[in-house]
């Protein structure tokens, strides 16, 4: 056989080089392979989706106190208000439509958990923060503050501070940024200290770069891990909260039903057979926590890959 009917090497395609994984991909990948993770994001995503169209979907304004007719009070599943519409989930103690109710509540309970979220993030990570670049007495005082919030118990703190604010959804927030504000500082300083001992931080302080850019440039990055899974833990922790204050009748007024709310109207009813009226609003509960907590989980094992099992 000749050379000329050998093929060419240099006619041949050159092969496709391989695609390299980027981190998001690879952060996507792992997120996906648990479908209960994945099923918990759904059912959040379509409560977000819920609660935003409230107002487009919701039969009643239950904040309207004009459109509520105190004859519709205790109606079960199924049952036709007096304005015509259909109450699929019934109503509660004073009239409101409950399906409306709840919807209009789930976008309370998720605003204040976004909210305080955010808000004692930022606080407890610059805290967290400023611990341990400092260190020496800053860091034992910072610390020192830390422990003794967090031994104090969440809900005892948060009824203490909205006695003391009022009823509202600012009081609330205020409140819950109070209480969480010491679990952030605790893991940004845990995960600061480590960080504060590698290299690029010495190469960023030789280089004359003030504390705050080494810090909050620097440093600050390399500890967001750890920080967005406490932030999806604290959130259902606040939400969570937020009703239990509202139960006990120091959260939200009854003007602004939210889903702590509605379960404390039909807890006085439980016994005379209108269950609905405190069941549904805590089933809702349930699943916006529990859909939370199961994005919270893999989180965790995807941002810290030692501790998949």
């Amino acid at each position: 056989m000749s050379d000329a009917a050998l093929p060419s090497a240099a006619a041949q395609p050159p092969a496709a080089p391989a695609k390299e994984e980027t981190p998001f991909r690879r952060f996507v990948r792992s997120f996906v392979e648990d479908r209960l993770a994945l099923f918990g994001l759904a059912l959040f995503i379509l409560i977000v989706l819920l609660a935003i169209a409230a107002p487009l979907i919701a039969p009643q304004n239950p904040y309207d106190l004009a459109s509520v007719d105190v004859m519709d009070s205790r109606q079960p599943p199924g049952s036709v208000s007096g304005e015509g519409f259909t109450m699929w989930l019934g109503s509660d103690g004073v009239g409101r439509d409950l399906l409306s109710g709840i919807l209009y509540g789930l976008r309370i309970s998720l605003m204040v958990g976004a909210f305080s979220g955010i808000l004692a993030a930022s606080i407890g990570a610059a805290i967290g923060l400023i611990a341990a670049y400092a260190g020496g007495r800053t860091e034992n005082a910072i610390m020192r503050l830390v422990d003794l919030q967090l031994s104090l118990p969440s809900v005892l703190v948060a009824l203490i501070l909205v006695a003391g604010l009022g009823k509202g959804v600012d009081k609330i927030i205020i409140a819950l940024v109070m209480v969480q504000w010491a679990y952030y500082a605790r893991t940004v300083r845990g995960s600061a200290l480590v960080e504060r001992r590698k290299e690029y931080v010495e190469a960023a302080q030789s280089l004359g770069l003030s504390h705050a850019r080494t810090v909050f440039r620097h440093i600050l990055p390399n500890c967001l891990a750890p920080v967005i899974v406490i932030v999806t833990v604290q959130t259902a922790h606040a939400i969570s909260l937020e009703a239990t204050l509202s139960f006990l009748g120091v959260g939200l007024p009854q003007t602004e039903p939210s889903l702590g709310v509605l379960i404390a109207n039909g807890f006085q009813y439980m016994l005379s057979g209108s269950y609905w009226i405190s069941v549904f609003p805590g089933f809702a509960l349930l699943m916006t926590i529990v859909s939370i907590n199961l994005v919270g989980d893999r989180l965790r094992d995807v941002l810290n890959p030692r501790l998949e099992k």
